[in-house]
């Protein structure tokens, strides 16, 4: 059955013409605090309803001048709760090498931080070039291990680390001892948080970080404040406002080559839908800035 389109009717485009491609992953094994994120791309995608196509910013109907299209979700523990991290890097490593091989923008809706390394992995095998990671999270997500699992999401960028790739963690606030040594021994290029606030010029100190022409953006929505984003698995205050956000985003799309994005643990409340409409409402901004990228 074909999925849910994001932003239903106003898309109307077929997956031939799409420059970007939705996939949803409702994947979730590994979350240790607030449980939810499975259903958090079905809940985006549900919120894109209420979007309105027409982009203030670029002053058009940004869906009708990309082309958007969403297929079928894969690796989902809704409908196979047994499905194994590293069974579900495999399917997420092939899937999203055949979307880039169709010439597709991938957009990647989780499910749990840990399918990034599958999207990223996709990725590496196929450019022949290195590109950088961009992390928007409130936590490092750089231990070894955790609970017993390499695939854990706290190990996403541990595991983006070891495929040799350069990152660029932005907006973090939270960190253990392991992932502290690693920053210092590593010299990762960490934006905190706590820098970022009434840094008017945080954004080029930022992206000076960049070697890289190409990068590809993965945002753990928990990177944005909770009073925006409550619902996430493991909120932390003093996270990005929306137009820091977008701002920082857009310089992105503006000085690099952007080869693919993901939005990660949105884990639905059931009292609102502030969380999923903004979630929506920045895959739609990710969609607008493709225009810019170099």
């Amino acid at each position: 059955m074909i999925a849910k389109q994001f932003i239903g009717s106003e898309a109307q485009t077929t997956y031939e013409e799409a420059k970007v491609v939705i996939l949803p992953i409702p994947y979730e094994k590994t979350t240790t605090y607030r449980k939810g994120c499975q259903n958090g791309a079905a809940a985006i995608i549900k919120a894109s309803d209420q979007l309105e196509a027409y982009d203030i910013e670029f002053e058009q109907e940004i869906c009708h001048e990309v082309g958007i299209f969403t297929v079928n979700a894969i690796a989902s523990t809704i409908t196979n709760p047994d499905l194994t991290p590293e069974a579900m890097m495999d399917l997420v490593t092939a899937r999203v090498s055949k979307l880039i091989a169709n010439g597709k923008f991938v957009i990647a809706l989780g499910g749990e931080h840990s399918i990034t390394a599958g999207i990223v992995k996709a990725y590496r095998q196929l450019l022949s070039e290195p590109f950088t990671v961009i992390q928007i999270d409130a936590h490092g997500d750089l231990r070894h291990s955790y609970e017993d699992s390499i695939y854990n999401h706290a190990c996403v960028m541990r595991r983006v680390l070891d495929m040799g790739l350069p990152t660029l963690p932005v907006g973090i606030r939270s960190i253990c001892l392991e992932e502290a040594q690693l920053i210092k021994e590593k010299q990762i290029p960490v934006v905190w948080a706590k820098d970022i606030y009434q840094n008017l010029d945080w954004i080029d100190k930022a992206l000076s970080h960049i070697t890289t022409e190409k990068v590809f953006i993965t945002i753990d929505l928990d990177g944005l404040d909770p009073s925006l984003m409550p619902g996430v698995g493991t909120p932390e205050p003093g996270g990005l406002n929306w137009f820091e956000l977008t701002k920082f985003l857009r310089t992105v799309f503006s000085k690099h080559q952007v080869i693919g994005c993901d939005v990660m643990e949105l884990a639905p409340t059931s009292d609102s839908v502030v969380s999923e409409f903004t979630a929506a409402k920045l895959v739609y901004k990710l969609v607008s800035y493709i225009t810019l990228s170099c």
